[in-house]
């Protein structure tokens, strides 16, 4: 390990995509910090480590990363199923970006990268590989940026038996069966019913892997959010703010949380894999509908309970049995992405705890955080611009974001200084945009006004669809 620092401004825990963003707008906005970044991993990019080397952003490139170094090329999609929307930057790409962006955080003198090293509490810093043990103090902040906990199929454990001589693996390793031809099952069963397992059955399609050898246990549906919809540049805007008025009219038109997502499908904003089946999940998968069309040739789905045993030929549920080939490999997908937490104040005393501000779009957040805590002088008026919003699973929580979105939107619009810095943030889709449309296409302003009409009625019918879920 590299020798010891005894003091820096700030020591961030984790050189993943939120830590890497904080660091980034943190070091542009003050001259002056100094930082130290401490991760397990030997290379920055956090769980894009562990992650299947298939997987995808769901969402454009243009807004993902660092503020100071732009993902990808800025290029629409020429062929696939993100065909006519903006790239999404693959697992090698993402991984080499943040190595381009570590070297620009050290070339600027002020940061220091200890990678392989955990951090323990109270300054204690120990090298994972050597054992030895650092003390470093950070005069102003502690920078957390490990509370989603990110989980991946490679670092989690299942919650299912699985029986001696049962084919199993998680799916970041399907790629490894070229390795040995020979031993390509005749069938595959696809554990998880989340984005990872869509990108797994896409991957085995997209492989021309025949439907019919695809098994998926799928235990509950789920609504996600239709990519065309949350695309940058001034072509998608007026398709943008019209999800966003989507969401207000679902508001006033819906009972309940089941008539708000039933109401954004109707006008394709929220999609479904399986048009017959209601949904009971949501948790910001985007996808295209390309992909929904490809995925849809898979009609051996198991739904029901979860899955408590497999084994050779057998998948056990906590409501019966299913069988399948008995060489069936299962692949796990059922490792949940970010876990359920309340939040907490972001900004603590000599601490700062980095969370979603604007769900799902957390590396945004984190870039937000920093601006934040070099522009403001205590942690009141700290923490009253950034209320965080709790990121968790299920379709009525999804309405409890939406309305943490919209207030937290009216509070930075009262500010002109961070109104200013959002116009220019590129990992923020809407401001920039807004920016943009302002300067170059003002005749699309009308969308925006007729957004704003709605939303005088649609944000009081959000709170009352929360309440009532609430009550229920």
């Amino acid at each position: 390990m590299s020798d010891a620092l005894p003091t820096v401004d700030y020591l961030v825990i984790g050189a993943g995509a939120v830590g890497m963003a904080f660091v980034d707008t943190l070091i542009a906005e003050d001259p002056d910090a100094t930082v130290l970044i401490v991760d397990r991993h030997d290379v920055p990019g956090g769980h894009w480590n562990d992650a299947y080397p298939f997987v995808r952003l769901h969402q454009p490139s243009a807004f993902y990363g660092v503020e100071g170094l732009e993902l990808g090329r800025g290029e629409i999609d020429r062929s696939g199923p993100n065909e006519g929307y903006y790239e999404l930057a693959g697992c090698a790409e993402v991984l080499a970006y943040y190595e381009r962006a570590m070297r620009k955080f050290i070339e600027s003198g002020r940061v220091t990268f200890w990678p392989m090293t955990d951090y323990r509490g109270g300054g204690r810093c120990v090298g994972i590989l050597s054992g030895e043990q650092r003390m470093v103090e950070a005069i102003k902040r502690v920078v957390d940026t490990t509370y989603f906990d990110t989980q991946v199929p490679a670092t989690h454990t299942p919650r299912f038996e699985i029986e001696p001589g049962t084919r199993f693996m998680p799916t970041g390793e399907l790629p490894n069966l070229v390795r040995d031809p020979d031993a390509v099952p005749s069938h595959f069963v696809v554990l998880g019913g989340g984005k990872t397992a869509m990108d797994t059955a896409g991957w085995l399609l997209g492989h021309d892997v025949a439907p019919e050898r695809i098994t998926w246990v799928r235990p509950r549906d789920s609504w996600m959010i239709n990519r065309r919809f949350t695309q940058p540049g001034l072509e998608f805007f007026e398709g943008t703010i019209d999800f966003q008025s989507a969401l207000m009219r679902a508001a006033i038109a819906a009972d309940n949380v089941e008539g708000f997502f039933l109401e954004l499908g109707k006008g394709g904003h929220m999609l479904r894999l399986d048009p017959d089946v209601q949904p009971t999940k949501f948790f910001f998968a985007t996808i295209s509908e390309g992909e929904v069309e490809a995925l849809r040739a898979i009609d051996h789905v198991i739904r029901g309970s979860r899955v408590s045993r497999i084994a050779p030929g057998l998948i056990e549920m906590e409501d019966g049995s299913h069988a399948v080939p008995d060489d069936s490999l299962f692949i796990d997908c059922t490792a949940s992405a970010v876990a359920d937490k309340d939040s907490v104040p972001v900004f603590q005393d000599g601490k700062i705890v980095v969370q979603a501000l604007f769900a799902p779009l957390v590396v945004f957040g984190a870039a937000l955080t920093a601006w934040i805590e070099v522009h403001r002088d205590n942690d009141d008026a700290r923490n009253a611009l950034a209320q965080p919003i709790a990121v968790k699973q299920g379709c009525a929580a999804y309405l409890t974001a939406t309305l943490g979105n919209l207030t937290n939107r009216m509070r930075w619009a009262r500010e002109p200084n961070l109104a200013e810095w959002l116009g220019q943030s590129r990992l923020d889709p809407a401001a920039r945009t807004i920016a943009k449309v302002q300067a170059e296409r003002p005749e699309l302003l009308g969308a925006l006004g007729d957004y704003r009409t709605l939303a005088k009625q649609g944000v009081p019918a959000l709170m009352q669809l929360i309440q009532n879920a609430r009550e229920d």
